[in-house]
């Protein structure tokens, strides 16, 4: 009978938001497959944990992840863990994941602390609908298109970012998504030096020029809002006079009653106004 893949979260600083749950799992399992077995050896010695370890990361997954497979084939409990939050969020563990379930291999998690997660209540931004970006690409031309992507995107976003390259981020953020577009930057969570900075994008980028980064970074930055969308919809008409608007309506089928008003709703004025105008080049 097949063993099981335990996704175990654990600490993504305090070690004791470790859970019940993950200790025993920890403790239980005939192998720990760890992204870095040294930093794992310091949660397992915290709490007397002896279950042997083996690596799995980023540059060995193609060959130890078969490995781990037979392993679980052949009856044996994996649990698997990342330096700090859950399994298979910006890390390779989604490719285990994957390859258990072509296997016909179980995989349940034990939940626990997300960095992500952990950032966006921190923030003060709108927590109802949010997208996780984690870490932008190490190429200028690649990060600068996924960003160009998000320019409109209308929900919070989340990314995970390097003390080294903070600083290039927020400029290429401020390219993109302007000086004032509000953003919480997150460091060293849930640790003594923690810290939530919220300003503007280009306040973040002011402070962090004169201050060098240090810790590991969650940037929080708010969406377009549904307010500036409607502005930018508005000014976009602004291009063509309000006759050629409202042709567009007529040749909609339209009447020129519901055809002026459609035009002053996407412009923002009022019908007389657009009822003036529109007779007034008549």
């Amino acid at each position: 009978m097949a063993g099981t893949l335990y996704l175990c979260a654990t600490p993504i600083g305090n070690l004791e938001d470790i859970t019940l749950r993950t200790l025993k799992l920890l403790e239980s399992v005939d192998v720990i497959a760890a992204e870095d077995t040294r930093n794992t050896l310091k949660l397992l010695n915290r709490f007397e944990i002896k279950t042997p370890m083996t690596s799995y990361h980023e540059h060995n997954k193609t060959g130890k992840g078969p490995v781990l497979i037979n392993k679980l084939l052949a009856g044996e409990n994996i649990a698997l863990v990342t330096d700090a939050g859950m399994p298979g969020i910006s890390d390779p563990g989604a490719d285990l994941v994957k390859l258990c379930y072509e296997a016909g291999v179980s995989v349940t998690v034990a939940p626990g602390a997300s960095a992500a997660v952990v950032a966006l209540v921190l923030s003060g931004l709108d927590t109802r609908r949010f997208v996780f970006e984690g870490f932008l690409p190490m190429d200028k031309k690649e990060r600068r298109l996924i960003l160009q992507t998000l320019e409109r995107e209308h929900r919070t976003m989340i990314f995970y970012e390097a003390p080294h390259r903070l600083l290039n981020t927020l400029e290429e953020m401020e390219g993109i998504f302007g000086t004032s577009r509000e953003c919480a930057v997150i460091r060293e969570l849930t640790k003594k030096f923690e810290e939530v900075r919220r300003e503007s994008i280009g306040k973040q980028k002011e402070h962090f020029t004169e201050n060098s980064p240090k810790g590991e970074f969650v940037l929080v930055i708010a969406g377009l809002s549904l307010e500036e969308q409607k502005r930018e919809a508005q000014a976009s008409w602004e291009e063509i006079s309000v006759s050629e608007h409202i042709q567009r309506y007529l040749s909609q089928g339209l009447n020129e009653k519901d055809a002026m008003k459609q035009a002053a709703k996407d412009r923002g004025v009022s019908k007389r106004e657009i009822y003036k105008e529109y007779k007034t080049n008549q």
